[in-house]
């Protein structure tokens, strides 16, 4: 079997379903505070998988904040790494403004979420370390590890009993190899909405010698009670070493930042190679930021807007009987029995009759027979777009319910 047939197989009837996923999507041109609605094959949607947690994306001050930085430096500049011509007074300003407001001493931006972390793992652990992380983690943590030469200890997901027994395990090794031990977690889990248990972890710091990373990606912006993050919503700030936010989600934009002592964010500096080897995040890019910055940090009611359209949303979906698994956060997953054609055909039933597009989540990720619709809140959703998609789910289930995604496949020509 060669790859291309080995992909047809892996695909299957999936694969059958997936026009959708490619070149169809249009935005039209928004004006300030407005419903998350998007274009697809001309028809207009409901959108709840848009990474845009405070509705900034569109926000009138940051559209003239983005504007103007291209406007003054253009697309291209810096053109160098940091290291060596991409450095500039807004990157430093940037990164000093986001390590006060996560509570840490430094901060150092990174031009990727994902390749960020994966090279913040490489750049902290060599073999003679062992590293403790959740079952659950996310693909970018995963890579990292997988880049690790030492030995590697997973505890199962939120259980602070296996993370002690790993931690037991790895402080066997240590003491051999005259290494450190890090610890990995999520401050939010993007599919379950769970928070990461950061606090019962820094407690553990009583038994044993180790640092916390922690990636607060859906976090930054969302939690706590100035939106500093997860780490703040459980008051263990101090406890968490490094801290790993991305600008993706809450500030609607390109580019993370890891914050940690100034000793730490220093040799992140100079020891990340993703960001060593490669250009500086562009001018407009750092200009927007600032200014989403400063919106989130001093416009709590987009934060409480948010969470009100969340809180809605699952008292409304729970009430009508629906799964939402342990969600302690805005992430809402929406847990339904059935096979992947059945899924296929109730996400494009979604799509097609009732506007409303959302991200589906299938086997591999969660287990067989399970259907996962997974919503994002955010602050420029209205109360009216939940009602219409508290409505829209009891039939999509009512007919699933009833075997009628097994009769009736959708496909598109």
């Amino acid at each position: 079997m060669d790859i291309f047939e080995k992909i047809a197989k892996h695909m299957g009837p999936i694969g059958q379903h997936h026009k959708w996923s490619h070149g169809y999507f249009s935005f039209p041109k928004l004006e300030g505070d407005i419903a998350p609605h998007m274009n697809f094959r001309g028809k207009e949607h409901l959108v709840w998988s848009l990474n845009n947690y405070l509705g900034l994306a569109n926000h009138p001050e940051v559209r003239e904040a983005d504007q103007k930085g291209a406007a003054d430096f253009g697309m291209a500049y810096p053109m160098g790494a940091r290291m060596m011509s991409g450095n500039s007074k807004y990157h430093e300003q940037l990164e000093q403004e986001l390590a006060a407001f996560v509570g840490k001493p430094d901060a150092f931006l990174l031009n990727y979420g994902y390749q960020g972390m994966v090279s913040i793992i490489d750049s902290l652990v060599d073999r003679n370390d062992v590293i403790v992380y959740d079952a659950e983690s996310h693909a970018c943590i995963i890579d990292g590890l997988r880049l690790h030469m030492g030995k590697r200890f997973v505890y199962k997901h939120n259980d602070i009993d296996s993370a002690r027994k790993q931690l037991e395990r790895a402080t066997k090794l240590v003491e051999q190899s005259g290494g450190g031990i890090l610890v990995i977690t999520e401050g939010v889990f993007g599919m379950s909405g769970a928070q990461g248990k950061l606090k019962e972890l820094v407690d553990l710091k009583q038994e044993f010698n180790f640092r916390l990373l922690i990636d607060d990606a859906h976090g930054f912006g969302t939690m706590g009670p100035t939106g500093a993050g997860t780490h703040e919503e459980q008051n263990c700030i101090d406890g968490v070493d490094v801290y790993f936010g991305t600008f993706a989600k809450s500030m609607a934009g390109i580019g993370a930042f890891v914050a940690s002592t100034e000793e730490i964010t220093n040799f992140f500096r100079y020891n990340m190679r993703s960001q060593t080897f490669a250009k500086a995040l562009p001018m407009p890019m750092v200009i927007g930021l600032l200014k989403r910055l400063e919106l989130l940090k001093n416009n709590p009611e987009l934060r409480e807007k948010l969470w009100t359209i969340a809180t809605t949303l699952q008292n409304g979906l729970r009430a009508r009987g629906f799964d939402l698994g342990v969600t302690n956060t805005m992430v809402t997953p929406v847990f339904l029995k059935g096979e992947l054609l059945e899924a296929t055909a109730l996400t494009m039933d979604l799509r097609e009759n009732y506007g409303i597009f959302c991200s589906i989540v299938v086997y591999p990720v969660i287990p067989k027979g399970l259907i996962e619709l997974r919503l994002i809140p955010t602050a420029v959703h209205t109360l009216e777009d939940v009602q219409r998609t508290l409505d829209a789910f009891s039939e999509v289930s009512d007919k699933l319910k009833s075997g009628y995604y097994k009769e009736n496949q959708f496909s598109i020509a």
